[in-house]
Formats: structure tokens, sequence, C-alpha cells
């Protein structure tokens, strides 16, 4: 892509920096320092190098002043070694590689990153919530380490940035502000998200070739999952929660940043892997091999031999079980006959007439057993339960019952606890056919989360149309909550009625995986 430079003193094949860097194409410009960003040849080294010109007119002393403040910065920042920022080559200011007739007030030359350009990776289209985290995760591990040797990198700029071939964003030209701060290095992180998720940009100063985020009538900036819903809302908050500068729970660190994102992207990670080995065509191979629409997977045809030969052991232990207690019942009635006659004892009336001779006495009567609990049933639907409101993650319901605890459910993040902003939240869950339920297992990772078991007559119910038959507290962990008699139904509803905290002072509750359990 490229900017076109204000008032066309810059353009490919001119040369600049004393006749050694010849321009080749242009990249954009931050306007905010007239920082005009270029792609150029090293005619001595014959290398290509990324060159931040610094446009203005020499005697205009502010600028001057700002553009020496800016190359101090670029300079102090040579001694900065990170994979996520390009190396920064020299630093020329007037009288020093740059003359007054250039136009320009000084050049940070720093390497050329190959790759992508930022703007031209979002035009098209969002990048995915996983692919995204990890690409800022890169860029936050340079910010954390220059921030913990006192620099600051000055990324607020999209055009600054390039992805690399192995998929990291890269600081491509290094140059901050002269005010640049490291909570700006930090808000610009939550922007380079926001950016990756949405396609538009969340600060001030931006390029015109990016939509700016829109922001609500009270001036905050519209979250991310709000324009894409398919944005995890833990990805979703982060970007907000680190752009803007007031409110509670903000995030001011990157250290706190690049701890959010790696939770998130290893969770949004195994969520789609797991889309994408249900939906993939499995085919079986003769060496056993299950080769899917992208790649071969062996382990699944192990899984499979081992979940089959489990299956054939535990039907053998039941045969030889069963086998050995009709001998050992054979036995004991054949030492009865041998060993004198019958003893019955009445249960009742001592008038009860002795059996027949030869004949063995009719079993005695057992009271019938009382309900077992312990046979899990998996229902065939779950959706959020969010009467007279949107929201809570309802694409990742299902991860609640898949029988993976990898995968979560989880509310959004409430600033106030329920019941302030709402009365509750949950699940509702559906079974192929009506189930007696006796218990539900709860694993969550929400301590200090109370939830209700509700019955209900439909899918989709009003609150006030469930019966509450169980309730309890969560544990980090698995938890129980027994129903107060077995409840015969088809449609059952988990009910958060109090949030567990997220120590950033939200309020959150998470479902790893509920478990059925009907009496028997």
């Amino acid at each position: 892509m490229g900017v076109r430079a204000q008032g066309g003193s810059l353009a490919p094949g001119r040369v600049v920096g004393d006749g050694r860097y010849r321009l080749l194409a242009q990249f954009g410009v931050d306007e905010r320092a007239a920082a005009h960003l270029w792609r150029a040849r090293d005619g001595q080294l014959k290398r290509d190098v990324a060159l931040t010109l610094l446009v203005g007119d020499p005697a205009d002393a502010e600028a001057a002043r700002l553009a020496r403040r800016t190359l101090e910065r670029a300079a102090h920042a040579s001694k900065f070694g990170h994979g996520g920022v390009a190396r920064v080559l020299d630093v020329l200011s007037l009288g020093s590689g740059v003359t007054s007739s250039e136009g320009l007030l000084g050049v940070v030359v720093a390497e050329w990153t190959k790759g992508s350009d930022l703007v031209d990776l979002v035009a098209q289209r969002p990048v995915a919530p996983a692919a995204a985290a990890r690409m800022v995760q890169a860029l936050a591990e340079a910010v954390d380490h220059a921030h913990q040797n006192g620099l600051v990198l000055g990324l607020d700029h999209p055009q600054r940035l390039r992805l690399t071939p192995d998929g990291a964003l890269k600081l491509a030209f290094p140059g901050p502000l002269p005010e640049a701060t490291l909570r700006d290095d930090v808000k610009a992180l939550g922007a380079v998200l926001y950016l990756l998720l949405t396609g538009r940009w969340a600060l001030p100063g931006g390029p015109a070739a990016i939509p700016a985020a829109p922001h609500a009538p009270t001036g905050r900036v519209i979250p991310p999952r709000s324009l894409v819903p398919t944005v995890p809302v833990e990805l979703s908050s982060l970007a907000v929660r680190t752009i803007e500068d007031g409110g509670h729970g903000g995030i001011r660190t990157s250290a706190a940043i690049l701890r959010v994102l790696d939770q998130a992207a290893e969770a949004e990670e195994r969520t789609q892997l797991i889309k994408a080995v249900g939906e993939e065509e499995a085919v079986a191979e003769p060496d056993g091999t299950v080769w899917t629409t992208k790649k071969p997977v062996k382990d699944v045809a192990r899984r499979k031999k081992l979940a089959f030969g489990v299956t054939v052991l535990v039907v053998a232990t039941v045969v030889i079980l069963a086998w050995g207690g009709m001998m050992l019942i054979n036995l004991f009635q054949g030492e009865s006959k041998s060993s004198g006659p019958n003893l019955n004892v009445a249960a009742s009336s001592s008038s009860a007439a002795p059996p027949p001779s030869g004949e063995q006495p009719p079993p005695a009567q057992q009271p019938p057993p009382g309900p077992t609990v312990g046979t899990a049933v998996k229902p065939s639907a779950v959706a959020v339960f969010n009467p007279g409101s949107k929201g809570d993650s309802p694409g990742r319901a299902k991860n609640a019952t898949d029988g993976d605890p990898g995968t979560v459910w989880k509310t959004d993040d409430y600033d106030e606890q329920f019941p302030v902003l709402k009365n509750g939240v949950g699940l509702v869950v559906t079974f192929k056919d009506p189930i007696n339920l006796s218990q539900v297992k709860i694993d969550a990772g929400s301590p200090g989360s109370k939830v209700e078991i509700r019955s209900a007559d439909k899918k989709n119910p009003k609150l006030d149309e469930t019966k509450v038959v169980g309730s309890g507290d969560l544990a980090a962990g698995e938890s129980t909550i027994a129903l107060q008699q077995p409840q015969q139904g088809q449609y059952f509803i988990v009910w958060i009625t109090q949030l567990g905290e997220d120590g950033d002072g939200k309020f959150v509750t998470e479902l790893k995986e509920l478990t059925f359990l009907a009496a028997g």
C-alpha cells in the first residue's frame, strides 16, 4: 500500500540522508509527528531499511525541538534488542546526516521487517480471535521487556506495525513521540487487539485508511463483541479495559495483558480444535491411521481401539463374575441337601406349612430397592438461559456439556453483583427423553458462585414458570448438588444467582463441565 506524502516532496526514487538512502515505497504517515514511514535502499550496505522521516521546516523552533526529542528517544531505544521491535541502525539529525535543504528534521533508520502491512491485513476481514491474541501476545512481550528497562516503544499507530512471516506483530518503524508514556504503550496493545478483532482503530490520531471505533453516548468505546459477536467475551473485555483510562477494573500493565492473552488464546484454540476435529471426515487406512480432511491423526484410531478393548474386558469380567456366582449358589444348595433337613424359619405364624419333601423353600421376599444414583445422562441440547437479555457467550454454551473440562462457558464480566443488574443467568439443557434427575455435578472455575437447579416444562420458559428443585454453592473444582428428591423432566436449568469474582474487581462465573445423574 502507499500513503502519499504531503506536498509531494517525498517520492520513490528520491535520495535522503546525505545521499545514502533511496526511497522505494511509502507505508504510512503518523500525522501526530509529521513522521513519514518508508521502505528504502541503503546504497552503501546494499540492503533494505525502514525509514521514519521527520518532515518539517528547520526554521520552526518548536517543530525542531520535538524532532530532537523523538530522535533522542530513538537513539536510546537503539540499545534495546527484542524480536518484537525492529533494531534501530542509525539516527540522523540536522547537521549530522540530514541537511536543511532536504525538508527533514531527522531520520530514524531501522532494519527492514519482512512480512505484511497491518492495515492490509485487517482491510478484508477481522482476524480470528485466537490468532489475534497470539499476534498481540508477541508484541506485549516486547513492551513488557522494554518497560522493565525504562523504555517507551511508541507503537500507538497501526502503520508502524508489520506482521512477520511467522505470524507475530513487530514494531517496524521505531520512533516514540516526544510525549509518549509507558501508559500509551499499554493502551496501544488494547487498540491493536481491538483493530485485529474488528478492523477499527480505537485511539485518536489513527490513519484515514482505517475506520474509527464507535463510541457510546457516554463516550466509552463500544466493545468488540458488540460489533463482531464471535469475539470471546474475555478478549472483548481485555481490549476495552486496556484502552480506557478511567473506570473500575482497568488494565495498566503489559504483564497483566500477557496473562489474560495467554489464557484466552489457549481457551479459544482448544475450542477451535474441538470444532475442527468434529467437522473433519475420517477415513480409516489399513494400518489403523485415521485420515481427516487436514492431516493423519493416529491418536483417533488408538483411542477407538482402546475404547473397544476396555468394553470387551468389562463384558468378559461381568460374564466371569456371573458364572462364579451361579457356581457358588449351586455349591451351597448342594451342601444344604446333603447335610440334613431344611430349616424353615417362619416370618409370621408358626402354622405355616413346611415345604414338601425334596423341594426347596421359596425365596424370601426382599424389600424393593431404593433409587440408585450414578447414571450420567448427556443432554441433547444446551443453550444460555438469559430472560429479557442477550449475551453471556451463547455460542460457547455447548462447552459446558462437551465432556472436556478444558473448554468452558463463562458469563459476561459484570461490574455489579447479582441482582443489581439482573436476577441471574444460566444454562438450560434439553434431554431427548424425560429423565429422573437426582444430582447435578458442576466443575467450576469460579468459587463463590451460587446456583439453583430448576425444572421446566418447555425449552424457553419464563423464570416464574420454572421450579427450584435444588441449590448449592460452587467451589473451585467439582461440586455436587443433590436435588431435594428425584425430579422427572426433560428440561432443566442451572441458574446462577450469585457470581464469583475474578480478582480484578469483576464478577463472573465459569462452568467447565455439567454432569446430570439420573436416579435408577
